[in-house]
């Protein structure tokens, strides 16, 4: 055994083949990912959870049927693309000729239904699937011992890799399904059905996951919530190679697999994040991907308003000067009948769903990285109040700046994207933060910061009493809706509405639109942040569900309820999933099915959420 930099060489090559191995279900998947996108421009959310049903439906077929893993290698892919066909044909086609955004948010409730079922049937503990008799056992290199099983999963990953890439690349069928992503009507004029084409491609790409599952199968306890962290590093793994890019999936993914390897042989503490680091250096130097191009962006979300007089004209502005005395009179009363804390949760919440409104429902740009801020905000404000001792306005102060400057980095990173492609690079980087909270000593790990003292308000008001809290919450909360109503009936949310609905006209009439994009980004973190800040004096605790890629989910959720578009719908929204929160955490797992199928309905058949259906119905903003 002889060194190389310092590691001995069995070390080296062993870390060496992991990454391999982690690189290939990351071509694979990401390989999934692109061709999905390449024909339909959404990014499928519920490609971890089609990677999970390979794996479970294999250890099914042997467990309950006995049927072993050469045949689970055909048919877990198989069933599981029918299912993605299904899916597509009866869910996910009713959304094509609207913005694409609403495709991710229906295979992001898409992918917790089938997860909670999962969950519900099979419990989170792994469930092992043996190495299949032919290919266990291992060969001595001499440099380094190699299990078969584990070659073989490279060599398979990289045949079906160069098998799909061929296929699409230098066929009739391939060459059809890049035709029908320029121009599809053209397509169809020459006899194509691209409907067809569409339901296909999505059904190969949920196999492939599929596949990616199966193989995993043995190396990895089968489990339902697996495909759900390895989903955002695949994300990171498109983002860098490009959107779309079949060859960038596979030569990245591989690539990428290789590098973490060998960071964790040189730095471990690093290889959690390097994808997520490498990612952030390719975006400032060529935003597209590595292999990417430029896409023209999709159309602009539909907001909720639907005719009701636009904010700021004179007729919507005395009208929210009701509303909002309506709902102050309404918090004063509130305690009266509803417990403190959980109006205090509430608020909270409706707080961070209105900041991601700022964002998406007024300027069109969804956040799925929005818990980096809330999250991140909440460990720093605990951190000050606990170890450093400060009072809470200055703890919350702190906390609120440190997710602005956060959300001043993040921005310049992702604002030069747009739609989909802006929604993943927020998403990917918001789970470098994860890692980050995960892995520094000040946040406590898995643990948290407990014990979080309320403390003293200027001085005088002790906050350990509940009533006292919540009023100063209260008023923290209607601070901050009225300073997001200030923003969107301004000249300054004139200009992002005109952003939001022809960015291109915009920019020709000379406005500077990554200025303002950057702007009301770090107007709309710094919102979160507070929102994460105040959560955490509250509840005496910041932890890592703060700050989990699922919480900026939760947090669309609670627009999407409440209404996109609109300035009291956050607050809604935010009021119905904390109450199905508490109410229905008796029902375990089914909690999170139920939360999916509220998104599929919401995304489905009640975009305008229930604010905007009021607002709709009365012809005035809400």
């Amino acid at each position: 055994m002889f060194e190389i930099f310092g590691v001995p060489s069995q070390v080296l090559f062993a870390q060496l083949l992991l990454g391999l191995i982690n690189g290939s279900f990351y071509a694979v998947l990401s390989l999934g990912l692109s061709i999905i996108f390449g024909l339909l421009n959404i990014v499928n959310f519920t490609h971890g959870a089609q990677y999970m049903l390979g794996a479970l439906i294999a250890w099914m077929l042997l467990n309950f049927l006995g049927i072993g893993y050469w045949w689970a290698l055909l048919l877990a892919p198989l069933l599981v693309g029918l299912i993605g066909i299904a899916l597509e044909r009866t869910l996910i086609s009713r959304l094509r000729d609207i913005d694409h955004l609403y495709g991710l948010l229906l295979t992001f409730g898409l992918a917790l239904i089938i997860q909670g079922v999962a969950r519900n049937a099979f419990g989170v503990s792994g469930l092992p699937y043996a190495v299949p008799s032919a290919l266990s056992g291992g060969a001595n290199l001499g440099f380094m011992f190699l299990p078969i099983y584990r070659g073989w999963v490279v060599l398979a990953a990289a045949v079906l890799c160069a098998a799909v890439w061929f296929a699409i690349e230098k066929t009739k069928l391939g060459a059809y399904l890049r035709a029908s992503t320029e121009n599809a009507a053209l397509v169809e004029a020459f006899g194509i059905n691209v409907s067809r084409l569409i339901t296909l491609t999505y059904g190969l790409g949920a196999a492939l996951a599929a596949f990616a599952g199966v193989l995993a199968a043995p190396i990895y306890a089968v489990s339902p919530l697996m495909g759900a962290d390895i989903l955002i590093v695949v994300f990171a793994v498109v983002v860098i190679g490009g959107l779309g890019s079949i060859l960038g999936s596979i030569v990245t993914g591989f690539a990428l697999g290789i590098i973490e390897g060998l960071t964790k042989v040189y730095y471990p503490e690093a290889s959690a994040t390097v994808i997520f680091l490498i990612m952030a250096l390719v975006l400032l130097i060529k935003p597209a991907g590595l292999f990417g191009v430029d896409r023209p962006a999709a159309a602009p979300a539909a907001t909720a308003t639907h005719g009701a007089p636009r904010p700021g004209t004179e007729k919507g502005s005395r009208h929210y000067q009701l509303v909002f005395i309506g709902l102050s009179a309404l918090l004063i009363v509130a305690p009266v009948w509803v417990y403190p804390v959980f109006l205090m949760k509430v608020l909270c919440f409706g707080l961070f769903a209105s900041a991601v409104n700022l964002l998406f429902g007024f300027s069109g740009l969804l956040s799925f990285g929005h818990a980096a801020f809330f999250g991140g905000a909440s460990y720093v404000t605990a951190h000050a109040a606990k170890v450093w001792g400060w009072p809470p306005e200055l703890s919350i102060l702190c906390g609120t700046l440190v997710a602005a400057v956060i959300g001043g980095v993040f921005g310049m990173l992702s604002i030069r994207r747009q739609g989909i492609y802006f929604a993943m690079i927020t998403l990917a980087l918001a789970q470098m933060v994860f890692f980050i909270c995960l892995q520094a000593r000040f946040t406590g790990g898995e643990d948290g910061i407990q014990a979080v003292p309320r403390g003293t308000l200027l001085g005088f008001a002790d906050l350990s009493n509940d009533l006292t809290l919540y009023a100063v919450v209260a008023v923290i909360f209607v601070a901050a809706l009225l300073a997001v109503h200030r923003i969107v009936t301004s000249p300054f949310g004139q200009v992002l509405d005109a952003i939001r609905g022809n960015e291109a006209r915009a920019i020709s009439l000379g406005y500077r639109v990554e200025r303002y994009k950057l702007t009301v980004f770090v107007l709309s973190a710094a919102l979160a942040g507070l929102a994460g800040s105040t959560k955490a004096i509250v509840f005496q605790l910041a932890s890592l569900t703060d700050v989990h890629w699922s919480m900026s989910g939760e947090v669309v959720l609670m627009i999407l309820i409440g209404g996109v578009g609109t300035i009291f719908g956050p607050l809604f929204g935010a009021l119905v999933v904390v109450a199905m929160q508490n109410y229905l955490a008796p029902l375990g797992a089914w909690l999170t099915v139920s939360q999916g199928l509220v998104f599929v309905l919401c995304v489905l058949a009640f975009r305008e959420g229930i604010v905007g259906m009021l607002a709709r119905r009365i012809g005035r903003p809400l």
